[in-house]
């Protein structure tokens, strides 16, 4: 009998908001298998590190941190098929991912190759959208709101379409663009409606309001959160959440 392949949700980087069923499969899977820069360490296996045997086979899946375009295409046929040597050989496989599997994931890459031969199981993890709207203390939408999730790489235009469009708004992947996404928001008139948030849930976590943001750069894992909503909530962030902020 083949493997069953598992996506894991790992959550946003605390590795206390891995779920029960999370830690019981990372726990008990032969193989480990995550993707990894090609310099410097895994974030997926730091997150999960605390909880490997240490006798699990490693697969780390070499994916390059860059702006330049790879060939992506490539490096999911290769790890699709070192993996599917491991599921052959009745191995299973769990694949570690930041945040949840199918929000952004790069197991999806994994999941077209290999879900239709093997068993597949994905395990649903807490996104950084919605760890970040615990953070910064304000709910993301409520009754009949329409949440947009913007990524920040698209030009002004669509970004500005789409906030007009929705009640809240996550804008993910802000990194390099934040300055261009910063002034846009200005531009609007919402920088007081809106909060930052840079590596939620780790121990040098940010949390603040947009306007305070003193930087003209931010790292690739922030967001940051707009409320154009009816409820009480909407002319900022709580006040409170920011007491809990690491500078």
């Amino acid at each position: 009998m083949s493997g069953k392949l598992y996506g894991l949700g790992l959550g946003p980087g605390d590795p206390e908001l891995l779920t029960l069923k999370a830690h019981r499969i990372l726990t008990q899977a032969p193989v480990i298998a995550y993707p990894a820069p090609d310099t410097g360490p895994s974030f997926a296996r730091q997150i999960a590190s605390s909880y490997l045997s240490g006798n699990q086979i490693e697969v780390p899946i070499v994916v390059p941190m860059r702006v330049e375009r790879f060939p992506a295409q490539d490096i999911y046929d290769a790890a699709a098929l070192t993996l599917s040597r491991h599921l052959d050989a009745g191995s299973d496989v769990a694949v570690l991912c930041e945040g949840d599997p199918f929000f952004y994931g790069s197991f999806m890459y994994l999941f077209e190759r290999l879900a239709g031969r093997y068993e597949t199981e994905i395990v649903p993890g807490v996104s950084s959208m919605m760890a970040a709207a615990a953070a910064l203390g304000r709910p993301l939408a409520a009754r009949n709101d329409v949440l947009s999730v913007v990524p920040g790489p698209l030009d002004d235009a669509d970004i500005s379409a789409r906030i007009d469009a929705a009640g809240a708004v996550a804008i993910i992947k802000v990194g390099r663009h934040f300055a261009r996404i910063r002034a846009l928001i200005d531009t609007m008139g919402l920088t007081s409606a809106a909060g930052y948030v840079e590596r939620v849930s780790l121990p040098e976590q940010r949390i603040m309001p947009l306007a305070d943001v003193k930087e003209s750069s931010a790292p690739y894992f922030s967001m940051i959160l707009i409320y154009k909503g009816s409820e009480g909530w909407a002319s900022g962030p709580a006040s409170g959440a920011r007491n809990g902020s690491a500078s």
